[in-house]
């Protein structure tokens, strides 16, 4: 299915979680998962969330399944998903021993589980291990080519590793899904991707097109103005800034973007607030030195 029928996809929801705010450190490992039980009436969906997955310009989304629906589903399948649900929980109580154990039992229950390896991803993540993460994501895209969400979050590992090339037909994979809830996600990460490529017609199409379906996807418009700043249109970058700093969370890529952009349009007392305001919130980030001169 061609990248251009995109229009026809829902627009991304409330359902779509926002990142944790980078400094309550209580919430370190929910930043990287966090298990939303949804408990409406009839159906439980459970879902692997990444809420602060803008790591090197890209984001990664839920793979979300139902626990409650057992239609068309094998004992083995439905054991598994219990085992990962109980995994997830101690995962994010920090009793990783125990999660690695209910991740082995939901395997041997359903070797095909690709929320199992899901769940291996992230943890591998966790440890540092990326080499393993990127096995474990392509393995889940694999078990599961009709999901939506477990195929961008592979082409996500794929980009922000250097492998660019190989993800686009991965993030075309996932836009096929009609029933992937968060399809601008997987569009502002094909733009970026391909922006990074040197794909410029196509980072446009595929950001402009994120922008339609959420006007306010912070990945789209943080793309949208650096690559307009690269490209030496500092007013339509400043634009795309303005709109992204509207949109929770402020992150510190967003405030020094937008202190280059203000250095590049001349007002450079702008450009210092913008540095001032991430040292203050981001006191671990590195500034570029510019808009304060370099203090």
């Amino acid at each position: 299915m061609s990248a251009m029928r995109l229009p026809e996809f829902p627009r991304a929801t409330a359902s779509n979680p926002r990142p944790a705010a980078p400094r309550l450190r209580a919430l370190r490992v929910i930043a990287l998962l966090t298990v939303v039980v949804l408990a409406a009436s009839a159906c439980n969906r459970l879902s692997f969330i990444r809420p602060n997955m803008e790591r090197k310009g890209f984001k990664q989304t839920a793979v979300e399944y139902d626990v409650g629906d057992k239609r068309g589903r094998s004992g083995g399948e439905a054991s598994a998903l219990g085992r990962i649900q109980s995994a997830q929980s101690h995962l994010i109580a920090g009793d990783r021993d125990k999660a690695r154990s209910e991740i082995k039992q939901a395997l041997q229950f359903d070797p095909k589980s690709a929320e199992a390896y899901s769940l291996l991803a992230v943890m591998a993540e966790q440890d540092g291990n990326n080499t393993q993460a990127g096995a474990h994501y392509r393995k889940a895209a694999e078990l599961a080519p009709d999901r939506g969400a477990a195929l961008n979050n592979y082409g996500v590992w794929l980009c922000a590793n250097n492998r660019a090339s190989e993800a686009m037909s991965w993030f075309d994979k996932a836009l096929t899904d009609p029933r992937y809830g968060t399809p601008a996600v997987a569009l502002a990460n094909s733009g970026a991707c391909a922006d990074k490529l040197g794909q410029g017609e196509r980072a446009d199409r595929d950001l402009r097109l994120a922008l339609t379906l959420d006007p306010t996807n912070a990945m789209a418009l943080s793309a949208m103005a650096k690559r307009q700043l690269r490209l030496g249109n500092a007013f339509e970058a400043r634009a795309f800034s303005e709109r992204r700093l509207a949109v929770e969370p402020i992150t510190a890529e967003a405030l020094m973007t937008a202190s280059q952009i203000e250095q590049k349009l001349g007002d450079t007392a702008a450009a210092a607030r913008y540095v001032q305001r991430m040292r203050a919130e981001f006191p671990d980030a590195q500034g570029s030195g510019t808009g304060d001169g370099g203090r």
